[in-house]
């Protein structure tokens, strides 16, 4: 065999898909991509992310093996959530978690073709998420928690570690979409049990201090602090104002008792987080979120600060 005939065969075996590790490559299907939308800020958000990421593995997804995760942050401001949704939309992934019903609002509104999966406390039925729990119908399922429908049981639970406490408070954030609807719940189980609620709003960390000096004034003898994601970005924050100020309080976030809060009561959040990483790489996998029943969150935590508990008497 003459050499330039030699040359010519091993360049064109080179050339062949089934030589070349580079064709074999180009021949694989791009990673897919999970966009995760939050309206608080990463570094608190840490043990949400973790139990999402587990959810995701238990399906046979790693990050950074076979599925990328674009990350989008709204450091607590609810009106920056509709262009993130946007953005992820436009990147575009596959799949996208959205943490909380603000996040929910954002991501309905920026697709109706993208899977959704979201985690909230609110009834999605009743918000016009989904058509059913056990049949959602489009493009969005999920998790519902138990937060806000526990802001009466947290009122309840106030009254019997305080009994003496008649005039009570009530902290929301007015941009939360369901401030209105958990209020008037709230509300109507203060009459159930006698008790005078004051509705005192927080839409910034700023107005936290105006907050206390309010409940002085009022001669509130407790707080129930609503479920809002500004809220759970600043528990130790809170849990040290209640302290200062001697002021029984309840919240979701177990942080909040940590921090010196009175007490914390809600469902498991990172349970929560792990059945949205679920339900994601089932997603991945060819299932449609029309066919997938919305969960029920089933596990509640309560955490009582027995040192505050004594000190407050």
């Amino acid at each position: 065999m003459k050499r330039r005939e030699f040359m010519t065969l091993l360049g064109g075996a080179g050339a062949s898909p089934f030589f070349s590790p580079l064709a074999a490559r180009a021949q694989q299907p791009p990673m897919p991509v999970v966009g995760f939308l939050n309206n608080q800020s990463p570094d608190l958000a840490e043990g949400i992310v973790r139990a999402f990421r587990q959810g995701l593995s238990e399906t046979g997804h790693v990050e950074g093996r076979n599925v990328a995760i674009e990350f989008r942050w709204a450091e607590g401001r609810n009106d920056r959530l509709p262009v993130l949704a946007a953005d992820l939309v436009r990147r575009p992934v596959s799949v996208l978690a959205a943490a909380g019903i603000t996040s929910a609002v954002a991501a309905k509104a920026a697709t109706a073709t993208i899977p959704i999966v979201f985690n909230m406390g609110a009834d999605p039925v009743e918000r016009g998420f989904v058509a059913s729990l056990n049949r959602p119908g489009g493009n969005m399922t999920g998790v519902s928690n138990l937060n806000a429908a526990l802001e009466p049981k947290r009122l309840e639970l106030m009254r019997e570690l305080v009994p003496a406490a008649t005039v009570i408070g009530f902290l929301v954030n007015p941009t939360n979409p369901v401030t209105e609807s958990i209020t008037r719940d709230v509300q109507a189980a203060a009459r159930t049990l006698g008790l005078q609620i004051h509705v005192l709003q927080a839409g910034t960390e700023r107005d936290f201090e105006p907050v206390f000096a309010r409940l002085a004034e009022l001669r509130a003898g407790a707080l129930v602090i609503g479920n809002d994601g500004l809220f759970i970005r600043r528990p130790e924050q809170l849990g040290a104002l209640t302290l200062r100020h001697a002021m029984p309080a309840i919240f979701q976030s177990r942080e909040f008792a940590a921090a010196g809060g009175l007490m914390s009561y809600s469902d498991s959040t990172a349970d929560a987080y792990r059945r949205v990483g679920v339900y994601t790489g089932r997603i991945l996998k060819g299932e449609k979120p029309a066919e997938l029943p919305v969960q029920q969150s089933t596990k509640i935590e309560m955490v009582v600060n027995l040192k505050t508990a004594k000190a407050l008497g």
